[in-house]
C-alpha cells in the first residue's frame, strides 16, 4: 500500500479525491454528499482566485461538468437536483453508503475517459 499524499503533494483533485476516499468520515459530515459537493465548488473557487489550471470535471463556471454529462447520459437524462442528490438517491435505493457508490461512479468514470483518451 502507498503511503497517501500530503496535501502539500497534490497535484489536482483526484489527489484531493483519494486522501478523502481513505477517510471519508473525518472529511464529509455524515458521508453526505452535498457536503463533499460543498467542498468541491470551494475547490473550483480556489483554483480561480488562484489562476490554477486544471482539468477538473466536477464543475466549471459557464462550462457543462464533464462529470454530470457522463452521470446523466448513464442514468438516462439529465437531472435537476444535481449529482449529490442523484447520487445519495441511488445509493438509498442500492441500500449502499452514497460516499461508496460515488467512488465508485468515480472510478468509472476515470476508467471510460482514460479508455475513450486511447
Amino acid at each position: 500500500m502507498t503511503k497517501p499524499k500530503q496535501l502539500n503533494e497534490f497535484e489536482n483533485v483526484y489527489d484531493f479525491l483519494d486522501r478523502i476516499r481513505l477517510h471519508p468520515e473525518g472529511w464529509v459530515r455524515h458521508g453526505s454528499l452535498t457536503h463533499l459537493g460543498a467542498m468541491l465548488a470551494g475547490y473550483r473557487v480556489a483554483m480561480a482566485v488562484h489562476n490554477a489550471e486544471e482539468n477538473f470535471p466536477f464543475w466549471t463556471p459557464g462550462n457543462v461538468s464533464l462529470f454530470v454529462t457522463w452521470l446523466d447520459q448513464r442514468n438516462g437524462g439529465l437531472s435537476p437536483l444535481g449529482w449529490a442528490v442523484e447520487i445519495e438517491r441511488e445509493a438509498e435505493t442500492a441500500d449502499t453508503s452514497a460516499i461508496e457508490l460515488f467512488f465508485t461512479l468515480l472510478d468509472q468514470f476515470q476508467a471510460e475517459r482514460q479508455q475513450s483518451a486511447r
